[in-house]
């Protein structure tokens, strides 16, 4: 059983449950209950871990094309953390450690009108104890280092990406924002387009990049995995974005931002989905910018932080350049304020769609978001800056006492020789600056108002030909558990993936005939699928979309806490949102003109969004809270696309092995 630590506070939470009673709703106030999710877990902190051998002895730095998977580095080796030594600019690299500064630095001499060619990556999953924030725990990794390599590619490449999973739990990985047209199957979301890969197991990905371009990242789709380090950034390059942007800026750099928890994601799952917990989340510990954090050791009482190595990011920049920063919200809760101070940011992308620009102070993150800023180095008061990563306390149910600084901070230095001046990372180098004073303190979790961003390339939005309702609320049934539901259905792994069940249904050359196996029901139904149709589970709630149609979905929000959704493989238009009822009256009335495009968006608590897509891209695809916890709970539905065509797939016979295993 985890060992409960010192705890987080509860407080009277923000939470409301909706409880249905005879086919009424009725609202409930919710009360803070008693119950403290441990900040750290006997089963969560940084123990002896001895990864499978793998082909390599070392790892490998970056996930260049073609590279050998690497093996996980021992938590006894010699990367352990250092002794008394006060890391300043000779502090070493651990081996577990990216060096960022390097490995996240695109370079512009990337030739983006290369013509179609094939890259490979080789990704290697392990578990290594490392110190992110200098707390020690353990950390599932790739190439035996976090956070996870930068993968590149051209539009119209096709990606080969080899995953050798030398972990003690399954995996998969999913591209996020990829169409993934024609192969949906290589989605890499657990049971719902694919089995997870075993321990010991292997599986490739293998797809095409022709439509989109810009700024994507990737990360393990299993449980709650990827918030124990299974994650890295993904950039497609392409010459019209060159044409576009590309002589606005000097320099390319990628920024992950996130919150940071010092236990392992699933030892918090017990306690959250607990009788009487009313959707209380763990709040984090910390937050990590590029992967690394300050942490006050004297915060904790047990003797795994180790405060000589609670290093911080160093951006070291050159002089009058601008820079375009990449910026990635990574983490598994907490929406996240990006600035840096007396630097204004000029915004240019979301979400892979190219926009207006248009200038900011602070940049509202949300879970899974990503945008592009520039920033010009110009400011001559002094040579030091913080760059802020600040979590958005009015996200969170409750607090936690070892959380006192909810702004994650880096510094970004004017250097003359960016290669060489300055170290990637430092525990002794600060800034004296200020945070933007002319921002208005944030008082609600709010995404970036979607209004504002215009897309350079304009597209108005196709008149949508269905709608569809969906209703997000937390409700308490059996055992006093408070679970996530869409329509009344909440959201748990199938006993196989849903589009293997689909393909096996509907394929000739599977089935006997294309009638077999409720295949009529898969092609013929317009709107939700019976509950059950797949292997009786009663958990999947599956709009079906059996020919070419305009989609209107309504995420209608009746819980008291803000759900940044992302639908897989497409890119919709955010048609409207606001707070309270959706108007009605208003339905046909809004501004399609050119709307933002993106494949992430918050709906606030209490509140609602209209989203519309082209269902065009055949396949299963998911719409889901990103917020881990939410999804835990049961925050998903799902799209099924064009059947006839899912019947015309070509899977690798590999995808079809790890259900069948």
């Amino acid at each position: 059983m985890a060992e409960k630590s010192q705890g987080q506070k509860n407080t009277p939470g923000r939470r409301r449950n909706w409880i249905l009673l005879g086919g009424g709703v009725l609202i409930i106030a919710a009360i803070a209950l008693g119950l403290g999710i441990g900040l750290r877990h006997d089963q969560n902190s940084a123990v002896s871990v001895s990864p499978s051998p793998s082909p390599s002895p070392s790892p490998s730095p970056s996930a260049s094309p073609s590279s050998s998977a690497s093996s996980a580095p021992s938590p006894s080796s010699s990367s352990s953390p250092s002794s008394g030594v006060n890391i300043t600019s000779a502090f070493a690299l651990p081996d577990w450690k990216l060096d960022t500064s390097s490995a996240y630095r695109i370079s512009k001499s990337w030739n983006s009108s290369e013509p179609p060619t094939t890259r490979e990556f080789n990704l290697t999953i392990s578990e290594v104890a490392g110190w992110p924030d200098g707390y020690n725990r353990t950390l599932t990794v790739i190439n035996g280092q976090f956070p996870g390599p930068l993968i590149e590619v051209n539009m119209g490449d096709r990606l080969i990406v080899n995953v050798q999973n030398n972990g003690s739990n399954m995996t998969t990985i999913h591209f996020h924002g990829m169409y993934q047209n024609t192969t949906s199957f290589m989605d890499g979301t657990y049971m719902i387009s694919q089995c997870g890969i075993p321990p010991g197991g292997s599986f490739t990905y293998n797809f095409t990049v022709p439509d989109q371009y810009g700024t994507y990242w990737y990360h393990s789709h299993y449980s709650t995995q990827y918030m124990d380090g299974v994650i890295g950034p993904f950039v497609i390059h392409s010459q019209e974005e060159d044409d576009l942007i590309g002589d606005m800026y000097d320099y390319d750099q990628v920024v992950l931002v996130s919150d940071w928890y010092h236990g392992i994601g699933v030892g918090y799952i017990s306690e959250y989905l607990a009788p009487d917990n009313e959707n209380t989340e763990p709040v984090p510990d910390n937050g990590l910018v590029n992967g690394a954090a300050f942490f006050d050791c004297s915060l904790t009482p047990d003797d795994t932080c180790y405060q000589q190595d609670a290093n911080r990011t160093v951006f070291a920049f050159e002089r009058d350049k601008t820079y375009r920063l990449r910026v990635i919200n990574t983490g598994a809760f907490a929406e996240i304020d990006f600035s840096v101070d007396e630097h204004p940011l000029t915004l240019v992308e979301g979400d892979g769609t190219i926009t207006q620009p248009t200038t900011l102070h602070k940049l509202k993150v949300a879970v899974a978001q990503r945008y592009s800023v520039l920033l010009t180095t110009n400011v001559t008061s002094t040579d030091s800056f913080w760059v802020r990563a600040e979590l958005d306390k009015f996200c969170f149910a409750t607090e936690n006492p070892v959380l006192t600084d909810y702004s994650i901070n880096g510094v970004l230095v004017y250097t003359d020789d960016p290669a060489t001046d300055v170290a990637a990372y430092s525990n002794s180098m600060s800034a004296e600056t200020q945070s933007w004073g002319d921002v208005a303190a944030n008082v609600q979790c709010l995404d970036l108002n979607n209004t504002s961003i215009e897309p350079m390339v304009p597209m108005p939005a196709a008149e949508a030909t269905v709608f569809y309702r969906i209703d997000s609320s937390f409700q308490i049934w059996d055992y006093a558990i408070d679970l996530a539901y869409i329509n009344q259905t909440t959201w748990k792994p199938a006993s196989s993936s849903v589009l293997y069940q689909a393909y096996n249904m509907l394929s000739p050359s599977v089935s006997s005939t294309v009638e077999d196996n409720n295949s009529t029901l898969l092609l013929n139904t317009t709107g939700p699928l019976a509950l059950g149709l797949f292997g009786g589970n009663q958990n999947q709630y599956i709009v079906n979309v059996p020919d070419y149609e305009v989609v209107d979905v309504l995420i209608n929000n009746l819980d008291d806490g803000a759900h940044p959704f992302h639908l897989h493989g497409y890119k919709f238009w955010v048609i409207a949102s606001g707070f309270g009822t959706f108007p009605y009256d208003d339905y046909g009335k809004f501004n399609t003109t050119n709307p933002m495009r993106r494949d992430t968006v918050t709906v606030v608590a209490y509140g609602w969004v209209l989203i519309r897509f082209v269902a065009d891209n055949a396949g299963v695809w998911p719409l889901h809270c990103h917020i881990t916890w939410h999804l835990e709970a049961g925050l998903l539905m799902q799209f099924q696309i064009q059947p006839k065509k899912i019947a015309a797939f070509e899977p690798p016979a590999a995808w079809a092995q790890l259900c069948e295993a």
